[in-house]
C-alpha cells in the first residue's frame, strides 16, 4: 500500500503534461520518423520523472496547508499514507534517473540544458514565487513552455518564435484558470494568507479578465501566424490554418466558462487531456494541419 501511495503521490496522471514535448516534432512534420518519436518519448519520461520529483518535494513543503485544504488533504503524505522520509528517498532517484536519460539522445547537451532550466524554475517556484502575485501563473506558464522547447532540444528542431509567443500567452491562460480555481475553493482571504498565496479574495475577477484576455490572445497570434511567410513555406494550403482561429476562441472561451461556473478542477491542462469535447477539438486542430500539409 505505500509503494502504491508513493506511485500516487508522484502524480502520474499529471505526465500527461509532458506530452508537450511532442509538439514541436508534429509541427516539424516528423510525427512518422521513427527517430524522432523515440526522441520524444525519450524527453518525455526524463520531463515525467523530474516533474514527479518536484510534486514530491511540493508536498513535503506544503504539508501542513495541504492537511488544512478541502482537496489537497487527500494527497499521500497530507493523509499520512506515505512518510516524509520515504518521500525524501525517493526525490534524488527521481532526478538523477530523469538527468541519466538526456544521455540517450543525439544531442544531450540541448536537453540538458532544458532540463536544468526547467529544474532550476520549478524550484524557484516552489520556495519563492508561487507566493507572489502574478508571478506565480508566470512561473507557471514558463514551466510549460520550457516543456515545448525540451521537444525541440531533444529532436534538435529549430526554434520558432511563432510557437513559443502562442505558448506563453496558451499557458499564462491556463494558469491564471489554475489560480482562479484555487481561488474560488478557498475565497476566505485569511485562508488565503494562511497558505502562503499573494492573492486576496477580491481577485479573483481580475485573475478573469487577465485569463480571458490571454487566451483570445493566443487566437490573434494565430492569425498572424497565417499570414506569416513561416506557415507559407511549411503547408501547402496555408488558408486551412485560419480555421485554427475559431476552435482555439470555443477551447479557451469554455474552459473559462467552466471555470466561472466552479466545474473546472484546478488543473485545467490535465482537464483538456481527458475531456472528451477537447479531445474532439484537438482531433479537429491535428485533421486540420495535416489537410493543409498533405491535400495536393
Amino acid at each position: 500500500m505505500a509503494l502504491m501511495a508513493m506511485i500516487r503521490a508522484m502524480r502520474p496522471h499529471h505526465w500527461l503534461k509532458n506530452g508537450l514535448v511532442f509538439v514541436p516534432i508534429l509541427l516539424n512534420h516528423d510525427i512518422f520518423d521513427l527517430d524522432a518519436l523515440s526522441d520524444g518519448f525519450v524527453a518525455f519520461v526524463a520531463f515525467s520523472l523530474l516533474a514527479s520529483a518536484i510534486y514530491l518535494l511540493n508536498d513535503i513543503v506544503d504539508v501542513e496547508a495541504d492537511r488544512r485544504h478541502p482537496t489537497k488533504c487527500k494527497r499521500p503524505l497530507a493523509a499520512g499514507e506515505i512518510t516524509e522520509r520515504q518521500a525524501y528517498a525517493m526525490i534524488p532517484l527521481l532526478m538523477v534517473t530523469a538527468f541519466a536519460l538526456a544521455w540517450l539522445l543525439p544531442q544531450p547537451r540541448l536537453f540538458l540544458m532544458a532540463l536544468g532550466a526547467y529544474l532550476v524554475l520549478a524550484l524557484a517556484y516552489l520556495f519563492v514565487l508561487k507566493r507572489k502575485l502574478l508571478v506565480d501563473v508566470l512561473g507557471l506558464a514558463a514551466l510549460h513552455t520550457l516543456r515545448i522547447l525540451a521537444g525541440n532540444a531533444a529532436g534538435s528542431i529549430p526554434l520558432s518564435s511563432w510557437l513559443l509567443a502562442f505558448s506563453m500567452f496558451l499557458f499564462l491562460s491556463l494558469a491564471l484558470v489554475k489560480r482562479y480555481a484555487e481561488l474560488r475553493i478557498t475565497q476566505d482571504q485569511s485562508g488565503l494568507k494562511k497558505a502562503g498565496r499573494g492573492y486576496h479574495a477580491e481577485d479573483i475577477e481580475a485573475l478573469s479578465q487577465l485569463g480571458m484576455a490571454s487566451g483570445c490572445t493566443c487566437a490573434l497570434i494565430m492569425a498572424l501566424y497565417v499570414d506569416s511567410d513561416a506557415v507559407k513555406e511549411r503547408y501547402a494550403h496555408p488558408e486551412l490554418i485560419w480555421l485554427l482561429c475559431p476552435i482555439i476562441l470555443y477551447q479557451m472561451s469554455r474552459i473559462w466558462f467552466l471555470a466561472r461556473r466552479g466545474q473546472m478542477p484546478d488543473d485545467p491542462l490535465v482537464f483538456m487531456i481527458r475531456d472528451w469535447r477537447s479531445q474532439v477539438t484537438g482531433a479537429a486542430v491535428v485533421a486540420i494541419l495535416v489537410a493543409a500539409t498533405l491535400i495536393p
